[in-house]
């Protein structure tokens, strides 16, 4: 396993321009492995998913609280340990050639980013009551499933606590604070902790914005464009990264 002082940093490595949605998009069911290898296949080397924690700790994707929408279970996802997750199915819904994918494991998403140098950001997306926990399990997790030589995952959520609780884990991970709307006080809220850029709706950058997150040394990713004059546009004013389900590659 590699230390965490091995992991590269944010300055090290870079990212391509487009990133994939949960995996691929709505080409394929979201938050699955067979999401990520079928954005592979499609040109996508950036992607981005959701990461909560399983009834027993285990990290695994997810971005609903409940089961129905993307598998095959019912109920909140919290009463689900991973014995349980791992039997659904999280590919049917999204088409019969699908049916039969399973939930994905953290760690699974690792050996396939570690396989093919893969960029990941993992978005915390903690159930009810479990930010810091979520932070501090799912930073942890990267520190050991990640190798030496694979791009270091970015981390970012909407929740302070679970980015704070990431940053005392392991604060060599770069962090990004997710924002769908510009609340007072966002940019210390991103400066206090530590975060190497902030990933925005679209729909909130304009020149200003980009002014003042590039003056505070910020990196800029936006999400979710799906639109090609609206990606132009966004190019044109300076973002850095764009998160689609839709464009790119």
């Amino acid at each position: 396993m590699p230390s965490s002082e091995r992991l590269l940093s944010p300055a090290a490595v870079t990212w391509p321009r487009w990133i994939a949605h949960r995996g691929a998009g709505r080409r394929a069911p979201e938050n699955t492995l067979a999401a990520f290898r079928h954005g592979w296949q499609l040109g996508y080397r950036a992607f981005e998913c959701d990461v909560k924690l399983a009834a027993d700790g285990e990290p695994y994707l997810l971005h609903d609280d409940t089961l129905e929408r993307t598998t095959s279970g019912q109920g909140p996802a919290a009463a689900a340990d991973w014995a349980t997750l791992s039997r659904l199915d999280a590919g049917a819904w999204c088409g019969p050639g699908w049916a039969g994918e399973p939930p994905a494991r953290l760690a699974a998403l690792a050996a396939f980013a570690n396989a093919e140098g893969l960029h990941i950001n993992l978005e915390l997306k903690p159930l009810p009551g479990q930010a810091e926990l979520t932070g501090l399990t799912v930073a942890g997790a990267v520190r050991q499933l990640w190798n030496t030589g694979t791009p270091a995952p970015w981390l970012s959520s909407f929740q302070f606590p679970a980015l704070a609780a990431a940053a005392a884990t392991a604060p060599e991970l770069p962090r990004a604070l997710l924002l769908d709307a510009l609340t007072p006080g966002w940019m210390a809220q991103a400066q206090a902790l530590g975060c190497q850029g902030v990933v925005l709706n679209h729909r909130l950058i304009d020149a200003d914005t980009l002014r003042s997150v590039r003056a505070h040394g910020l990196a800029c990713w936006v999400y979710t464009v799906n639109e090609a004059p609206r990606a132009d546009t966004l190019w044109a004013l300076g973002v850095d990264r764009i998160i689609t389900d839709t464009l790119g590659p």
